[in-house]
């Protein structure tokens, strides 16, 4: 079953049912869930980025996942260290001759791991942040995009603080692109979970509206409490965003969800360019209709290996 692929990848754009199916996976094939989500590695940040552990419970088995809850809020964790830690974390479920489905919605951790990506610590350039902190955030947003790099996500440009480092990055990057670190090459099975355009608005602001209610707003006032910094919390964008601006008054509740909410939109429109993007560039991906049962996406996936045998 697996001579065709080295790892199961499940993608997709939020609330799109990813965890639930991947877990599903895991169950059917004997594999593990390795996350690709920029925001679920953080502990104590766990409503605003979606981690439904209940959905890694398949049958009453537990399956096992990785890289969640694995570095403090406030912390920016990037794209290398998680090239590091995931490539730890493959090498020992292979070990262990257990199938890795990797499954998120973060497209620049994801390709980062697929094409392989030079693995390049990008120390802080305070020289370079100071004069850039001298632009516009339009101006900054275009000189990022003048890198020939892949690195940074639609996701960098929520802020000027993102846009900055993300420059920072790709700049680095560029002038150490010959660095020699091997990078074990990689054959996926992608699968995506989409839904239709018009049902997946639905399920997005249904979702941010049981988040509220499971009290997304006391996990992020817990996090000030607890001494996180405001800019911090913004930097991670959108529901810690938008959240912690009406935690502070620069928005009022009304303002905070509708803003919220559009900006979710405008995320998972994005996910999915970015997806769009990569199948451009070379990468099949075998999308699963979302509101399938789930025993049907199996059946799906199944037909799938199987060919691939």
């Amino acid at each position: 079953m697996r001579d065709g692929f080295d790892m199961i990848v499940v993608l997709g754009p939020t609330a799109g049912g990813k965890t639930s199916f991947a877990a599903n996976l895991a169950y059917e094939f004997d594999g593990e869930v390795i996350s690709a989500d920029s925001r679920q590695v953080y502990r104590q940040m766990d409503i605003g980025t979606g981690k439904d552990y209940g959905d890694y419970e398949v049958e009453g088995y537990k399956i096992p996942y990785h890289l969640i809850d694995i570095v403090e809020p406030g912390y920016k964790y990037n794209v290398y260290e998680y090239q590091k830690d995931f490539l730890e974390v493959y090498k020992n479920v292979k070990r262990r001759d257990k199938i890795p489905i990797l499954c998120g919605g973060s497209g620049m951790y994801i390709e980062a791991v697929l094409k392989g990506y030079k693995l390049i610590h990008v120390p802080p350039d305070l020289g370079l942040r100071e004069k850039l902190n001298k632009e516009s955030l339009p101006e900054l947003t275009k000189k990022l995009k003048s890198y020939k790099t892949d690195l940074h996500n639609t996701t960098d440009l929520i802020s000027k603080k993102r846009v900055i480092r993300a420059i920072e990055i790709a700049k680095y990057y560029s002038e150490h692109r010959d660095t020699d670190i091997s990078y074990p090459k990689i054959k996926p099975l992608i699968f995506g979970v989409i839904f239709d355009r018009s049902v997946q608005r639905k399920r997005i602001t249904l979702r941010l509206k049981e988040r509220f209610e499971e009290g997304m707003i006391d996990e992020v006032r817990s996090l000030l409490d607890q001494g996180v910094m405001s800019e911090d919390l913004v930097y991670y964008g959108l529901e810690y965003k938008f959240i912690t601006q009406y935690l502070i008054g620069e928005l009022s509740y009304d303002e905070m969800f509708s803003q919220l909410n559009t900006a979710i939109h405008q995320f998972a429109k994005r996910q999915m360019t970015w997806f769009r993007r990569m199948e451009r560039n070379g990468f099949q991906i075998h999308w699963i209709d979302g509101h399938l049962l789930m025993e049907e996406k199996l059946r799906k996936a199944r037909k799938i290996i199987s060919d691939l045998s």
